[in-house]
């Protein structure tokens, strides 16, 4: 605007920096209204940002924080994981992704995104930690599976209530080992014990199909055809 260009470009520069102008308004209020708890309004005005400004890795790590303190860590990793890549040696995010997933259940993926952090600071205190954590619990869960696999179902039990005192702080765990138990059972014809632990999942989750198939094999067991 000052070089004197022409009228064409003048406009255009003008319009530019309208929108920047705008952009920082709306980045304050965005920051206001995150201090101030309201999330939803934040997300809303960091959309608005973000439509312009793609490859902002601050603005996707604050709405993905955003996310976060709404209940709705699953929309939280697509802008965590567009910070990782926009961002060198973003550590911070690969250790939020794998806790998310961590919390949602996903062991393995969970596992795959901290060891992204640790390729990158193998020192990293938080990932390593989380690493320990994953890393046991998804070789219980495997070795369980592989146990079933195996038909030896007593043992593959022994395997499920070892991983339910490995994570006692994320329900998900305790409710999909309690899941395989009552498979276990149903397979291995202990009817009674099936049908009271595959009861237990379906009063948290009441429409597992899984449950409801295993809990169904074993009323054949005992003969109660109508439940």
């Amino acid at each position: 605007l000052k070089s004197n260009p022409s009228n064409n470009e003048e406009k255009e520069a003008q319009t530019q920096l309208t929108k920047s102008d705008e952009l920082q308004r709306l980045h304050s209020q965005a920051l206001s209204a995150y201090q101030q708890e309201d999330y939803e309004a934040a997300i809303s005005l960091l959309d608005e940002i973000l439509a312009v400004c793609v490859w902002d890795a601050e603005l996707r790590e604050l709405r993905a924080e955003c996310y976060i303190k709404e209940g709705e860590p699953s929309k939280a990793i697509s802008d965590l994981k567009a910070a990782a890549k926009l961002k060198n040696d973003n550590t911070e995010a690969f250790y939020k992704i794998s806790r998310i997933y961590y919390q949602l259940g996903d062991h393995e993926l969970s596992l795959s995104e901290v060891r992204e952090c640790l390729k990158l600071d193998q020192d990293h205190k938080q990932c390593f930690s989380l690493y320990k954590q994953v890393k046991k619990l998804n070789k219980q869960i495997e070795s369980a599976e592989e146990l079933i696999r195996e038909g030896r179902y007593e043992d593959a039990i022994n395997k499920y209530d070892s991983v339910t005192k490995t994570e006692p702080e994320v329900p998900i765990y305790a409710t999909r080992a309690k899941e395989r138990i009552c498979h276990c059972l149903s397979k291995n014809q202990q009817a009674p014990e099936a049908i009271k632990v595959c009861t237990e999942v379906l009063q948290l989750e009441p429409t597992n199909v899984n449950a409801l198939k295993d809990r169904a094999e074993a009323y054949l067991l005992e003969d109660l055809y109508e439940e």
